[in-house]
């Protein structure tokens, strides 16, 4: 999934049809024969889904639903302190449930009336020009399996928390969710792959890892940090950064460690401006341009 899809761990199908989820040695799960039994399931729904057909339903165990009421109290907590007010007036409409995993048709029926936007169904990888593109079309591809039960608060991947609290509070935020629908329409525009990584890692610097300074101060709005219980407590005391399209589409970063550069919107209406129009406006020529002249946002 766009630039998530770099480390989702492999999906792959045995010849006897078999999907294996491979997780890496470091994986929580990755010596515990059950959960990994229990990721191959829920891949496996996701593979089996086509359009047109009725979205998979996970049947979450006790021990699951567990998990997503510690971290959603949890997040809840630290959202009313360190997210942004769009954010928080988005999971204000949206009303996700804090007691059970919600089911990715039922977060659909909630956000549809809100601002048209519903859940595909992903195994695991998406390739990038597939994931934006379908953003275009109010659409977002999510996983649905969740973190391992040892280290409740930590996820060395995004589960369906990361998918739902993370990023279906932003998209029932109408300013929000024409930024996701601009940067799909972006990808579908620019035809490189060159481009397609630049209007990416602008989307992982601001709708992933963005930060907005608010009249009570930095608030984060990237549904990587709102989703993740420790990099929440950390953003404020990263290198941050006033918008700048050039550094956000070609600056090097490490997806396994806390963001050590963040980016600050400034505001929504400099959001909108700067980050909206481009994804509203770009194409090869203009991404090239921007690269060549070393341009500011």
């Amino acid at each position: 999934m766009f630039e998530e899809g770099q480390y989702f761990a492999p999906v792959n199908t045995d010849a006897d049809g078999t999907v294996v989820v491979e997780l890496g040695e470091t994986h929580p799960g990755f010596a515990d024969a059950d959960y990994r039994e229990r990721r191959n399931a829920i891949a496996a729904l996701a593979l089996d889904w086509s359009p047109g057909l009725p979205m998979p339903t996970v049947s979450y165990t006790d021990a699951e639903h567990e998990i997503w009421r510690l971290v959603s109290a949890e997040l809840a907590v630290k959202h009313r302190e360190l997210a942004a007010h769009d954010y928080l007036d988005g999971a204000e409409r949206l009303k996700l449930p804090a007691d059970h995993i919600p089911q990715l048709h039922q977060v659909s029926e909630l956000l549809e009336p809100l601002t048209g936007f519903s859940y595909l169904p992903a195994a695991g990888l998406v390739p990038l020009r597939e994931f934006y593109g379908v953003l275009a079309d109010a659409k977002f591809h999510a996983t649905q399996y969740i973190r391992h039960h040892s280290v409740p608060l930590y996820t060395p991947e995004p589960d369906v928390i990361h998918e739902v609290i993370g990023h279906a509070n932003a998209l029932a935020a109408p300013r929000f969710a024409a930024l996701y629908r601009a940067a799909g329409d972006a990808a579908r525009r620019v035809h490189s792959e060159e481009a397609l990584e630049f209007v990416s890692r602008v989307f992982w610097f601001t709708l992933e890892f963005g930060v907005i300074s608010e009249p009570d101060g930095l608030k984060a709005y990237g549904a990587g940090i709102l989703s993740s219980y420790g990099e929440i407590d950390e953003f404020r005391d990263m290198t941050i950064l006033p918008l700048d399209l050039v550094t956000m589409g070609t600056i090097d970063y490490d997806i396994t460690h806390y963001q050590d550069k963040l980016f600050d919107a400034g505001s929504m209406d400099r959001l909108e401006d700067v980050v909206g129009e481009f994804w509203e406006t770009c194409d090869d020529d203009m991404i090239e341009r921007l690269k060549a002249d070393g341009g500011k946002g």
